[in-house]
Formats: C-alpha cells, structure tokens, sequence
C-alpha cells in the first residue's frame, strides 16, 4: 500500500509517502510558515537533493493540497494522482486515556480528540486541521490517527499518577501520560528484533534523546514508565525545554519577578535546558564545539543533560529489576557520540561496556556497540516513527 504520513504543527505540515510492501520512503518533505505570506513548500528529490518552493499558505488546507500537488507533479513527483494513495496515517500528539492504539479515523475519534484540546493546546488543534483538510481534498480515502501517548497507556497507575490531591485526576485528567511513543515502541521492537531477542522477555530502557528527549522503561515489550508526563516538559533536560524542577521554584519566580502564567509557559518550554543553561544554543554540535574551546556553561550544560540522562536509566533498571539492553535514538542518542560513550561509562557497575572506537565512528545507523563482554546489550537504532505509523494505517485499513 501507498501510505501518506502527516504530521501538522500550528504552522507547518511534515509528510513522508511510504510503500509499505518494501517500508521504502516514495517522497517526503514538507510545508513551514502556513499563514505566513513568506511560507514555502521544501522536499527532496530521488537523487537526495532538496528544492524548496515559495508559496503563501493561508491556512492547513492548502498546505495539505501543495504536498498532494508536488506529489503528483509531472517533472519532480512520484504518483500520477491523488488515487494512488490508498490511506493517510496522521500523527496525534495526545489521546489522554482514550486511545491505547492506533484507531480509523471516524466523526466520534474527532470529537475525542477535540476533547483532548485543553491537553495539548498546541497540538491537538493541529492535527485535526491536518484531517479536516484531507478530508476535503480526499473525501473517501480512509485515515487513521496514531497517538504518541497510546504506547505508554500500559502504564501502572503508581508510575502516572502525581502525589497531587486525586479529585485533579479525576476531574482534570491531571496524571503523567508521556509523549515520543511511537518512537519507543518502533525503536523497542526494532531493537529486539534487530539484536535476536523475545522482546516479551526483556527489560529495555529506550533513550530518545535530542532537542526533545524521553525515556521509556520497557518491560516485556510494554512501557512501564516514562520520563515525560502531562506535559512534554517534565523530565529529561532538552534543548530549551527545562525538565524535572521543583515546582516551588516556579512559583517562587512567578511571585517575584510577576509572571504571569504564559510567561512561565515560555520560559521552560523555550528559554531553559541546553540553550538556557549555556547561554549559546540548543544544538548539541555546537555545545559540544564549545565545550572544546573551554566554555564554562556549555561544560555544565553537555554535564546537566548527560546526568540527568543516566539517572533515568538507572532508576528504570531498579524499578524493573534489571537491564537488558539500553537503547540510543533520536538527534542525539543516533550521532552524537560523545553523548553515548560518557552516559555508559558511569553504568559500568551494571555491566555496561561499550566498545569506544566502535561507537565513535556510529552515527545514525543500527549498530551494537556494546562488548560482549557485556552484560548490557547497548544499541544505536535509529528511528522511524513515519514507518511505524504507515504500518499501523495499513493494519487498521485492511482490517477495517
């Protein structure tokens, strides 16, 4: 089948064509600044060169039909009508408790989705646009939403729950739901089956660590805890976003400096982590370039984000009672080598052992870099959250 994924933010479209009989890649790209009159059209052609073309997008719609027009462009498209695609896999970023999988889009999906706006305020909305446009451009093709949240719905209780008065929950659906989840369970699945193993039997701490960053303990092929909660701040240190803090020393900053709550949004969202500490730049490259040169932030910052990311392994190893594998993904955990080699090295009393000139010369692609003397297996996979969504379109429509 001829898959087209989307992903729609507030202001762009990303989308990838996938044929799911070979899980090759037909086209992708996408549309950025939609409602913007300097917004543009940018994909890459078979040969992997990039073109980029200048349209004013006034809204999703549009965006969603400029995509469908270069695929089906005469000279750099790869279909000859819209009819060759036989479903649309759309990313939905929160399904709450909702969705624990992947389902066919339908009128009562939506009006669930919706429900989910005050949730995911930026993104829900967006998503749904993304439908909503599909649905008028391609009136019968069939879609299917895939929730980064359905994955970690296999959560116990005592791991998504806050220690915050229960009518929250109750009322507010105040509880920690954690994103990236069509990243862990592909790079969880792909990892089993890449390394040989039952992932039915197998204690996994995937790491998808980049400018945004989560990760997931595994236990038994499902997601038992997760670092990221009701919203995607909680957690890792990323690259403007400020992870785990204690809550005291927001509301200290709001009560002196008169934050008003959108501005405490921004703040933690866009002005902490990797950028905020280093005063430089959220790009890891260029932190770790500083770090060369001697700078004083850019060192605590590459150190800040590194440890926070090997107490979340080792807190999922005591909770499921062991380790298994660990599991790199995402900008970061695929190519930034520095970052894998200085997370594995204090684990070494769990018996991790990587081999070090192996993982330096590792970068975006599958790769055990761990000894075998180690009683950790440690692998780079890269991800593939696009696939993963294009497979779980094919399986609902057939199915359907």
């Amino acid at each position: 089948m001829k898959i087209l994924v989307l992903n729609c933010g507030s202001s762009s479209v990303k989308y990838k064509l996938i044929d799911t009989t070979t899980s090759t890649t037909m086209a992708e790209g996408g549309v950025e600044k939609i409602g913007l009159s300097d917004g543009f059209l940018k994909f890459k052609r078979p040969d992997g060169s990039k073109q980029t073309v200048e349209l004013g997008l006034i809204d999703h719609k549009q965006g969603v039909e400029a995509i469908l027009h270069q695929l089906t462009d005469p000279k750099e498209g790869c279909i000859k009508s819209f009819s060759e695609i036989d479903a649309v896999g759309h990313r939905v970023v929160h399904g709450a408790e909702k969705f624990s999988k992947s389902v066919l889009i339908t009128d009562q999906v939506i009006q669930q989705v919706k429900d989910c706006y005050d949730l995911a305020p930026l993104h829900n909305p967006a998503n749904i646009t993304g439908i909503e446009a599909i649905t008028a451009l391609m009136p019968d093709v069939p879609q299917v939403g895939v929730f980064d949240t359905a994955f970690h719905q296999t959560m116990p209780a005592k791991s998504y729950m806050y220690a915050l008065p229960y009518r929250f929950y109750v009322e507010d659906g105040v509880r920690r739901y954690g994103f990236h989840g069509t990243s862990h369970r592909y790079v969880s699945m792909r990892a089993a089956e890449f390394l040989g193993i039952d992932p039915t039997d197998c204690k996994m701490v995937t790491c998808h660590v980049g400018n945004g960053g989560s990760i997931t303990a595994v236990l038994n092929g499902k997601s038992v805890d997760t670092s990221m909660g009701l919203t995607p701040t909680e957690g890792l240190m990323m690259g403007t976003r400020v992870g785990d803090v204690d809550p005291g020393a927001l509301t200290y900053l709001m009560n002196k400096h008169g934050l008003s709550s959108a501005q405490l949004q921004n703040i933690i969202n866009k002005e902490s982590g990797v950028a905020g500490v280093s005063g430089l730049s959220n790009d890891m490259r260029e932190i770790e370039a500083a770090v060369k040169d001697g700078h004083e932030r850019a060192t605590l910052a590459l150190d800040m984000y590194e440890q926070r990311i090997i107490k979340y392994i080792g807190a999922y190893a005591a909770e499921m009672g062991g380790l298994d594998v660990i599991v790199f993904t995402g900008g970061v955990g695929e190519n930034q080598t520095g970052v894998r080699e200085n997370v594995c090295a204090p684990l070494k009393f769990m018996g991790v052992e990587i081999d070090t000139e192996l993982n330096a010369r590792t970068r975006g692609t599958e790769t055990l870099i761990s000894l075998p003397t180690s009683k950790v297996k440690v692998v780079v996979i890269p991800t593939d959250e696009e696939l993963m969504i294009a497979r779980d379109t094919e399986a609902i429509v057939k199915g359907a």
